[in-house]
Formats: structure tokens, C-alpha cells, sequence
């Protein structure tokens, strides 16, 4: 299975509507490509908060409207990376958009662990509650998104649901680049999968980000991993590795906690 990861330099000054027809004109060069990730938030900039509201479209809006038939001219899946949701009866939320290679939406997964400590997108933008997975012909996709990767019960559940290939796209930045790379290798581990970790390049809001998206197997060897800039991280991925790493070293077997709800200790 081949995947294309494709690394975004978003920078100021590009109007969204430009960057749009951008992106998709790079999607539809990875016609070759089984499977198409994109990074979070590259419409806005993830730490461009104040474009949030401004820039926030329905779950249909232009963003899906392009992204859609960009998958469907390439033929490809394509993980769209994320976007501001706005919900006409809620809050804002940061939601990644899954499309079919005939276009139609497979998935729609709202960020839930959000990123600011009581500020940013933690105050801005509402928490989803739902794990998500998509299942392709030959893998299943378990969805996150960027902070989303510091939490591994979220990748616990997705494993639980099915998930082998786990996509992980994010406007990461560049000063916590090491822990981007630390934890994408861990999650893989941990968890005997893929994982596709897309990032941003460029400047958010003042913000330097970290590029460097890796595609790591499920024994933690980073297959592929770009550099700083705008480019297409592209690598063939056996997802048949994923069943043979977990009966080979059946660790995942062996978990005891987490499976059942906690016992209460007898009155005394």
C-alpha cells in the first residue's frame, strides 16, 4: 500500500482560498498513491487562533467541497487533514475529514484532546468524544490529531476497535520536535502498528513548526521521514506486517488493564 504524506508549508500572507486550490492540485498529483494524508488545520495555521472563527465552515463547506473531488480525481483515499468545524448548534471543533476514492466522506473525527492549558484551542474549540476508524481494503485507519499523540488510551481504543494504521495529522512545533518523533515511535510500538504522522511546515501565528512527518512500522523503524520544509513524504507500507508483528511478539496479548472496569474493594 502506498501512502503519501503531504507536508504543507502554511504561511502568512497565502489566502485560504489559494491554498485550497493548491493542496488539491497536489493531491491529485499522488494518483499513485493508495492513501493521501494531509496535516491539521492547514487551512488556518493550528496556532493561528483569532483566524479560527473567520475561517470556521460547516462540516460540507469549501474545504470538503474541494478536498472531495481532489480525492476523486486522484482515485485516491484521502485523509484531509483537519479543518474549523463549525456546528450550527455547538461550538467550533477541529475535525478531520476522511474521503473515499469516489469522494464521498467516510469519516468525520472531532479532535478530542485539545491543545492550549485553558487557552487557544482548549477555550475556543469544543472536545469530541468518539474514537474513529476507517476501514480500507487493506487496513484500518485509527484517526488522532496532533496533541491527540500525548494521550495513548486514545490509541488504546482505536486498537480495540481494529485500528492497524494509525494517522496522525498535526501542526506540531518546532521547539517540542523531539517529542513529535519520540511519541509517533512509541505510539507504533506500543500499539503494533503503522503510524502516519503528518505535520505542517512554516510559520503559524509566529509559531515555527516542526515539518518532519514520519511513517514509522510496527516495530518502531522509522521507514520514512521528511525534513523541515513543504514536500511529499511518499513510502509502501506492507499492512500485512501489522498481523505478523502482533503474532510474532503478542505482546498486545498480554494486557491486563483497561480491559475491565476496576473492582471496588469490599465494605469494610
Amino acid at each position: 500500500m502506498r501512502a503519501s504524506l503531504i507536508q504543507i508549508a502554511v504561511e502568512e500572507g497565502e489566502p485560504v482560498e489559494s491554498r485550497r486550490r493548491r493542496v488539491a492540485a497536489l493531491v491529485r498529483e499522488q494518483s499513485a498513491s493508495d492513501l493521501v494524508v494531509l496535516p491539521e488545520l492547514w487551512t488556518t495555521g493550528a496556532f493561528a487562533y483569532e483566524e479560527f472563527a473567520a475561517e470556521a465552515e460547516p462540516l460540507d463547506g469549501p474545504t470538503f467541497e474541494v478536498m472531495a473531488k481532489a480525492a476523486s480525481d486522484a482515485g485516491v483515499w484521502l485523509h484531509a487533514g483537519s479543518v474549523p468545524e463549525r456546528d450550527p448548534e455547538g461550538p467550533l471543533y477541529n475535525t478531520s475529514l476522511v474521503f473515499s476514492p469516489s469522494g464521498d466522506l467516510a469519516a468525520a473525527y472531532r479532535k478530542i484532546h485539545r491543545f492550549g492549558f485553558d487557552k487557544g484551542e482548549a477555550v475556543l474549540m469544543g472536545a469530541g468524544r468518539e474514537p474513529v476508524t476507517v476501514r480500507l481494503p487493506r487496513t484500518v485507519l485509527g484517526l488522532a490529531t496532533c496533541y491527540d499523540l500525548r494521550f495513548p488510551e486514545l490509541f488504546r481504543a482505536l486498537v480495540d476497535a481494529g485500528a492497524e494504521t494509525l494517522v496522525i495529522p498535526a501542526g506540531w512545533p518546532e521547539r517540542r520536535r523531539a517529542h513529535w518523533t519520540l511519541l509517533a515511535q512509541a505510539r507504533a510500538v506500543e500499539n503494533q502498528a503503522f503510524v502516519l504522522a503528518c505535520g505542517t511546515a512554516g510559520t503559524h501565528a509566529g509559531v515555527p513548526q516542526a515539518g518532519h512527518s514520519i511513517v514509522v512500522d510496527p516495530w518502531g523503524e522509522v521507514l520514512a521521514e521528511a525534513g523541515a520544509g513543504e514536500q511529499v513524504l511518499t513510502v509502501d507500507i506492507d499492512p500485512a506486517k501489522v498481523g505478523t508483528t502482533r503474532e510474532q511478539f503478542p505482546a498486545l496479548k498480554d494486557r491486563v488493564l483497561g480491559l475491565e472496569p476496576p473492582r471496588r474493594p469490599p465494605l469494610a
